[in-house]
């Protein structure tokens, strides 16, 4: 936990930053980008999720891929900046909803088959991050996956780091835990982990 700054980042704090930048961390023209999105596609087991859910689907570039590959797709974001980004991109997708929602205080009452939380878990403060852990592991259907993409090098306004998010869900995995740890891949800068519902 990040001592200098453990508060969960605000939806102002994104507003500013899109506001400043457009696309800030270069997700349509990144290299590293595109490698993690498919490295994060890779990791999905199955070919059809029924019901899936995006948190912070940003400028919708991974929402628009991961579509092909889901029945309905919620993705949501903080930031209006962003989604009215997500939402031309998306626009040819009926079976993709973006919506402005902050988790983990709001959250859909329907249940997933997939739930993706990418590059959004180190935004949150500890007490958030375990709110948001239990919250989403309860809209998980018995079988229901989440995969954990997460930059890993701190960052000096991010309350939490990729490690701490990814640890933190891991420990749910234990033998009288909710879920199990089906997968994970260290890279050079982050990681992804797979965990199932049981």
């Amino acid at each position: 936990m990040n001592e200098s700054q453990p508060n969960t980042l605000p939806p102002e704090y994104f507003d500013q930053v899109y506001q400043a930048n457009r696309d800030p961390w270069g997700f349509e023209s990144s290299p590293y980008e595109r490698e993690k999105y498919a490295a994060t596609l890779a990791a999905l087991p199955r070919a059809h999720y029924p019901e899936a859910f995006e948190i912070g689907c940003s400028l919708g570039v991974l929402t628009a891929q991961l579509a092909s590959r889901c029945g309905h797709l919620l993705a949501v974001d903080v930031s209006e900046a962003a989604l009215a980004q997500a939402r031309q991109r998306c626009a040819g997708l009926p079976h993709v909803a973006v919506q402005r929602m902050q988790v983990p205080e709001e959250i859909p009452e329907q249940q997933f088959d997939l739930i993706l939380v990418s590059e959004v878990g180190y935004y949150w403060s500890a007490a958030d991050l375990a709110l948001a852990a239990d919250r989403l592991i309860g809209r998980l259907l018995p079988g229901g996956q989440l995969l954990l993409v997460h930059w890993t090098p701190p960052v000096h306004d991010y309350p939490l780091t990729g490690d701490d998010v990814h640890a933190h869900f891991l420990a749910k995995a234990g033998d009288d835990g909710p879920m199990h740890h089906l997968a994970g891949q260290r890279h050079e800068t982050y990681r992804l982990d797979l965990l199932e519902r049981r």
